[in-house]
């Protein structure tokens, strides 16, 4: 590995370690076995870095949620309540293990006015994150999404999703579950279309 990449991985480290506030640039470059210079040559700055490196580990989560649920190219969309559940069981699933990323999320939320560098790469973050989730639920691949279904459903599933992390975060045992997730869905979808029984 080159530099670069040396203190992606080193702040990768620090950040699941020390959160984005407590992480100082000599932190990064002892982890990584880099210099100071090497953080503003690559990445501009210590906070961009660390922008870089929470999405770095953001996506990797995100990876394991669906990668094998894409359609193929040219694929009609594919929606329904059991791919529905079965995606918010695969993300409810990880939730356990991806705590410390998702405390992150909301450090960079709290904290983000006191990294401005950092709060600019991780909304223009947000936007690429609805587009990763919808393909997920719809089997359409993400360069094929038209942009109107980013912003209608991958706006929904995002608010889901913060909103499914927050309740884990808080108190796991009793936070929403893919069931009672789409148990609801269900009841919305009846009483929307009047089909309730």
């Amino acid at each position: 590995m080159g530099h670069r990449e040396d203190l992606l991985e080193g702040a990768k480290r620090c950040l699941l370690a020390k959160g984005f506030v407590r992480t100082t640039a000599r932190d990064i470059v002892t982890e990584s076995g880099t210099n100071l210079a090497s953080i503003g040559y690559h990445y501009g700055s210590k906070d961009k870095l660390l922008a870089q490196a929470y999405i770095s580990l953001v996506e990797a989560v995100g990876d394991q949620w669906g990668a094998d649920l894409f359609a193929g190219r040219g694929e009609a969309p594919v929606r329904s309540l059991e791919r529905f559940h079965e995606v918010w069981g695969r993300i409810v699933r990880s939730f356990p293990e991806a705590r410390p990323i998702w405390l992150l999320s909301f450090e960079s939320v709290l904290y983000g006015d006191r990294m401005p560098e950092a709060r600019e790469i991780l909304v223009d973050a947000q936007q690429q994150g609805r587009a990763g989730l919808v393909p997920m639920f719809t089997g359409v691949v993400e360069d094929e999404l038209d942009e109107d279904i980013v912003n209608s459903e991958g706006r929904l599933y995002q608010t889901l999703l913060n909103g499914l992390m927050l309740q884990w975060l808080l108190d796991p045992d009793e936070a929403t579950d893919a069931d009672q997730l789409t148990a609801g869905l269900r009841r919305v979808i009846e009483g929307a279309t009047g089909s309730a029984g």
